[in-house]
């Protein structure tokens, strides 16, 4: 009876360890990527003048094009999308091109981009929709299933029309 209960207490023991062996593991894996999220909403607080951040995604398309797009409200109660660019070396962009602010009633919304989406690619399945940048300028990035096959397109953010014809992945 003893030695069972000493070998069911080294179990858990074990078992807990490993557990907090994961969580510091997974912990240190994501820090840089919970760092630059930080310093984005930082940015976008002291530059851009939002007060509350609803929403905070990451957009990499090319090795230039590295955002953290950050969607909320400023001081006014006003919704704004900030893009807050990044370089290479997972800092913001300093200078003028750094951070760009519009508002959302200015722009396509994520409902008016579905709504867009919906009845020019019918029966589609979306796999990811986010905002980000395609050759310089703000869009909406759609990675989607159609018959098997998976396609990247992109929106602009300022009218929801189409840039270019977008990129069908190889099947396998």
């Amino acid at each position: 009876m003893r030695k069972r209960k000493k070998w069911l207490l080294l179990g858990i023991a074990l078992f807990l360890l490993i557990l907090f062996g994961l969580s510091q593991f997974y912990a240190y894996i994501m820090k840089d990527q919970w760092n630059e999220r930080s310093a984005a909403k930082e940015v976008a607080k002291t530059r851009a003048g939002l007060t509350e951040i609803s929403k905070a995604q990451k957009s990499v398309w090319d090795e230039n094009s590295v955002y953290w797009v950050l969607t909320g409200k400023n001081k006014a109660g006003t919704d704004l999308m900030v893009w807050v660019r990044f370089t290479v070396d997972g800092k913001p962009a300093g200078g003028d091109n750094g951070v760009y602010a519009e508002e959302l009633a200015k722009g396509t919304s994520e409902k008016q981009i579905r709504s867009i989406i919906a009845s020019q690619l019918p029966g589609i399945d979306i796999k990811r929709l986010l905002p980000g940048v395609y050759n310089g300028e703000y869009a909406w990035q759609l990675f989607y299933k159609q018959e098997g096959r998976y396609y990247y397109k992109f929106f602009r953010f300022a009218d929801g029309t189409a840039i270019g014809d977008g990129y069908t992945l190889p099947s396998k």
